[in-house]
């Protein structure tokens, strides 16, 4: 779960490997390496940190070749160390980066060790390497080794291979983890992520389900799973130099917050200029959607939490019972299907394995009405889906989620409104209404961001914190279990969330003068029940952190702070309301000296259990 790079050309490959290298940072990653054939020999350069400090062994070593792969990884199968880091060699000859988890890794161990092969290695990455390498020892060539080997594999895997025998290709296969193809003139590049070689081309190619290719300087031919020619689409992309460097920001995390009413804007374009319209999802989608009598939404980590909002919109605008599941708990469970429910997916990679497994299962149930919520067009879960709304976030490098969130809002309160309008709940006074608030939106988020000054300021309190509490109710209640995974993401506080009337049910126990408690409290129609929920945290010494809005009736005093929101937006407040949360999480986290962009633990594209 982490980077893959490589590269065929007639000229020094070494850096492209690097810059691609840096550009896939922002997945998360423990270690990073890379392997090159220079005419003679596969050499071979790992640091377990940071990227810079393999790259500077790389220089002090003096690497160059026109022919090599890196990566970038994530510790699975074994700890972080640089014997476990990739790439990984089987005798000398063969290097194999691998994103994913190979399931049969002990018993195919067993079988190489017996066959005379060592390991130096905990993964299971360095088994695909030996594979490979034995079945290339009975004489079959690089392309026909790898699928031999990958046929003999049981989990999900993306890889690049490059072989000493055979210096003018690079081998790649894919299954379950994202992989794709670069094309350039006289080169040609493989990556997990567009990103890595953007700043060589922007035509690619993104392989299916079971592909490998064969990658050399003058062309690229794809076979599919059963080992026959293909021709992919090749894709132009366009991603922007732009969105991948900071610029005066001091984190990626900043940026992506500040960058959220562009990304909304641009997700609303379509919505403004036809309204809520069936066509948005898909050219099928009015037959498909008109023809749905309940949703069921399948997401992970802050995905959920969108699903979790939308709940609420679903059934009381468009009338539709909705359930909202972790997509890893849903995929285990004897699921009782409904074929006429509309199975949402919610990715901002569109490669989350745990959500891509829930949607094959779901489908494997008789689910054929299908919708897909993703940031990344052409990745595998909008592919597998009947249906697709893609957000307009553009590309987010910051680990912890932040304009993908807001976007993913703003689509589901799109299909809302559209399922809605479909069962005659919506009348044209009604969607207007809507329109206006959506057109209004960037606005509204814009303000929220002007708050940052007076967050900051509440950050020096948090850093010396251990814990805090967040309450919420109503649809604001998923925003503040928001709120509580991005403070503990990147600050490393322990964070809870609760709905507000569930406080005198167990967590006012953990109230004290050392607890601090963050409250969403808009003006709605259950700010009095949170008013009253906030009493009985002042009367047990707790620190009050409220956000509400100027219209609310609310004044600081003692252990109650509050910030507000220049107005009330109605029935688009969760989407304001979290603007504030992520603010304090990254002040938070730059005032205890974490690392913002790059948390421990974690990773960007989820593609293993």
């Amino acid at each position: 779960m982490c980077g893959i790079v490589g590269a065929i050309a007639d000229r020094d490959v070494v850096p492209v490997l690097i810059e691609g290298l840096k550009r896939l940072e922002y997945r998360g990653y423990d270690s990073a390496g890379i392997a090159v054939f220079d005419g003679s020999e596969m050499r071979r350069v790992r640091r377990t940190g940071r990227v810079a400090e393999m790259e500077a062994a790389a220089q002090a070593e003096h690497f160059a070749a026109t022919l090599g792969i890196g990566h970038t990884r994530w510790a699975t199968h074994g700890g972080v160390t640089e014997a476990n880091a990739h790439p990984h060699v089987s005798f000398g000859e063969l290097a194999v980066v691998h994103n994913g988890i190979i399931e049969n890794h002990e018993q195919q161990r067993e079988r190489l060790r017996a066959a005379g092969y060592t390991f130096e290695s905990q993964t299971d990455t360095e088994v695909i390497a030996h594979l490979v390498h034995f079945h290339q020892q009975k004489g079959m060539d690089l392309l026909v080794a790898v699928q031999t080997a990958v046929r003999e594999l049981v989990g999900a895997y993306a890889i690049a291979v490059v072989s000493k025998r055979e210096p003018g290709r690079l081998v790649a296969a894919r299954m379950g983890c994202p992989l794709l193809v670069g094309l350039g003139e006289g080169e040609n590049f493989v990556a997990s992520d567009v990103s890595a070689i953007i700043q060589a081309t922007r035509r690619v190619i993104f392989l299916d389900e079971g592909d490998t290719v064969d990658v050399r300087r003058d062309g690229v031919q794809v076979f599919d799973g059963n080992g026959n020619k293909v021709d992919r689409e090749v894709h132009v992309s366009d991603v922007s130099l732009a969105s991948l460097e900071l610029g005066p920001y001091r984190h990626f995390m900043q940026k992506e917050i500040h960058e959220q009413p562009r990304a909304i804007a641009d997700t609303i374009e379509a919505v403004m200029a036809s309204g809520f319209s069936a066509q948005l999802f898909g050219k099928d989608a009015g037959d498909v959607l008109a023809d749905v009598d309940g949703v069921q939404i399948l997401a992970c980590g802050t995905s959920y939490y969108a699903g979790l909002t939308a709940r609420y919109w679903i059934e009381s605008i468009a009338g539709l019972p909705c359930s909202v599941e972790i997509a890893s708990e849903y995929r285990y469970r004897a699921a009782v299907a409904n074929p006429r429910h509309l199975v949402v997916t919610i990715s901002q990679s569109g490669e989350t394995l745990d959500t891509m497994e829930a949607l094959k299962y779901a489908k494997s149930l008789g689910h054929d009405r299908t919708l897909s919520i993703c940031n990344v067009p052409e990745s595998a879960i909008p592919r597998a889906s009947r249906l697709v709304y893609y957000t307009r976030a553009g590309a987010e490098i910051g680990v912890a989620s932040t304009k993908a969130f807001t976007t993913q809002l703003v689509a589901l309160f799109t299909l809302t409104c559209t399922l809605a309008k479909l069962r005659g709940r919506l009348d044209a006074a009604q969607e207007a209404s809507y329109l206006d608030a959506l057109r209004h939106l960037p606005g509204s988020v814009q303000h929220a961001l002007n708050l940052e000054p007076q967050i900051s300021a509440w950050a020096e309190r948090f850093a010396p914190k251990q814990h805090a509490l967040f309450l919420g109710r109503g649809v604001h209640y998923p925003i503040a279990l928001e709120g509580a995974l991005k403070l503990k993401e990147i600050s490393y506080i322990h964070a809870e969330a609760y709905p507000a009337g569930e406080l005198k049910h167990g967590p006012l126990a953990l109230v004290d003068a050392a607890m601090p408690v963050v409250v969403i409290a808009p003006n709605d129609s259950l700010l009095e029940k949170v008013k009253s929920n906030m009493q009985e945290v002042r009367a047990r010494g707790g620190e009050l952190f409220v956000f509400t809005d100027e219209d609310s009736e609310f004044s600081a005093s003692e252990g109650v702070h509050v910030i507000r929101a220049p107005r009330h937006v109605g029935v688009l407040s969760p989407i304001v309301h979290t603007v504030p949360v992520q603010l304090l999480a990254y002040h938070v986290a730059l005032a205890r000296g974490t690392d913002v962009d790059k948390p421990r633990n974690l990773a960007k594209s989820v593609t293993v259990e």
